[in-house]
């Protein structure tokens, strides 16, 4: 009853009697909290009924009914959950709604190893369905990293001498700590042997990321790299949060659009702006730096996407938890149906590499172009060995919504969430409801 109405109800008390005894204010707040819970309950089961139509195409407006097996696949519209948040967003990140949408790149023209036609692991089309989670704004950034290692005193795997029993062919002076470095030749080479291009640096880490005469200091905005997957896995464990999969990095990374080649639209410089650190020049012997920056770039220095994500194209490559498989995807569509929250496959296996364990790498980076390396397309996909870092490769974060608000200490997003749970909180059996 607003204040309003009470005064048309009954004549004015005194301000002394203005204020419910404590007894009456508790019931009163019970019964308010009661009503609100009710409400809230009709509201929800007709949401939660809304969602599970769409999470599961029961609806007869689904988009993959209409499809027909007999042809390729191609890309159907994004259905996003309608769900809020059901916590208020973590310190630097934003709530993904999840849902269902088209996964894969579209076929090109030919079929190559470089350039727009390196898409052929990135096949075929497919739905796929994600829960909704909260991801990192931006990629990791070096200050953040470094609250991690000065907390936890850890050692990242580009700092720890190799071990002879993991490498028994190679000589000793060989194993000295280090990581892998873009060493670009002054002259141009021909691409087919990236080893012209890649070097081995001795004292390369995540401090030093080019090698022992390179650091961060000055550096905190940047996005750390030289980070192997189980950095990336130890820093998430220490922040409460995980990598994300592979579908919901790409859910993610498209913001609501179906279909579009980059994660802002058709065009890749609309009106001619820069949206993304890419390669500009003659690969990989000159970057001229067009957009911006030779090299790496601090984090969010291009516009975010519809999600209000930033650099989930260019820039740096981000770990994801898949192991990588180019046939993965082929798998899901024999499966049938809609693959929902997939993690992609039990065991990794490159045929490049047969012997080595890889995950799959997301978004591109400052290193790519359309005449060696075009990532920077949405829906296509890298590969990196698990124990390697580069000095373009870096991750971000996700987080489950279950357990966002106990990792965060952050409460109901929602108003009406909120003032249930202070109505309730007034109640000896409040913990019933809650």
């Amino acid at each position: 009853m607003t204040a309003q109405r009470a005064r048309e109800a009954k004549p004015e008390r005194p301000a002394t009697e203005s204020t419910p005894p404590a007894k009456q204010k508790k019931w009163l707040v019970v019964l308010v909290a009661a009503a609100l819970v009710l409400a809230g309950i009709v509201a929800l089961m007709s949401r939660s009924r809304h969602t599970a139509e769409t999470a599961s195409g029961g609806s007869s407006a689904s988009p993959i009914a209409a499809m027909d097996p007999s042809k390729p696949p191609t890309f159907g519209p994004t259905v996003p959950n309608t769900a809020l948040a059901p916590w208020a967003a973590p310190a630097g990140m934003v709530w993904i709604s999840g849902g269902e949408f088209s996964m894969g790149a579209p076929d090109s023209p030919g079929d190559g190893e470089v350039g727009m036609q390196a898409t052929r692991d990135s096949r075929p089309i497919h739905r796929v369905y994600v829960d909704g989670f909260f991801m990192d704004k931006t990629d990791v950034t070096n200050a953040e990293f470094a609250k991690f290692v000065k907390a936890t005193r850890y050692v990242t795997v580009a700092e720890r001498k190799p071990k002879q029993e993991d490498y028994p062919t190679a000589p000793a002076e060989n194993l000295v700590a280090g990581s892998v470095v873009f060493t670009p030749p002054d002259h141009a080479v021909s691409l087919d042997n990236h080893f012209q291009w890649w070097s081995y640096v001795p004292g390369a880490n995540w401090r030093h990321p080019t090698g022992p005469k390179s650091n961060v200091i000055g550096k905190d905005d940047y996005p750390v790299v030289q980070v192997a997957y189980e950095d990336a896995v130890a820093y998430a464990k220490w922040a409460g949060k995980r990598l994300p999969t592979e579908a919901e990095w790409e859910f993610a990374a498209r913001g609501g659009l179906a279909g579009k080649p980059f994660v802002w639209g058709d065009d890749f410089r609309p009106n001619g702006k820069w949206m993304a650190n890419t390669h500009q020049g003659h690969f990989p012997n000159q970057d001229t730096g067009d957009d911006g920056y030779v090299g790496l770039a601090p984090i969010a220095q291009y516009p975010p996407n519809r999600y209000g994500l930033y650099d989930m194209a260019g820039n740096v490559w981000q770990w994801t938890s898949d192991w990588y498989r180019p046939d993965y995807y082929q798998q899901l569509v024999s499966a049938g149906g809609v693959a929902r929250n997939p993690q992609g496959p039990q065991n990794p296996w490159d045929p490049d590499e047969p012997k080595e364990a890889k995950r799959v790498h997301r978004g591109g980076s400052f290193l790519c172009t359309d005449q060696y390396c075009s990532r920077y397309v949405v829906g296509t996909r890298g590969k990196g060995e698990v124990s390697t870092g580069t000095n373009h490769l870096g991750f971000r974060c996700v987080r489950d919504a279950s357990k966002s608000a106990k990792a965060s200490g952050t409460g109901p997003q929602n108003p009406f969430y909120e003032a249930v749970r202070v109505a309730l909180a007034a109640s000896k059996n409040s913990s019933n409801w809650l």
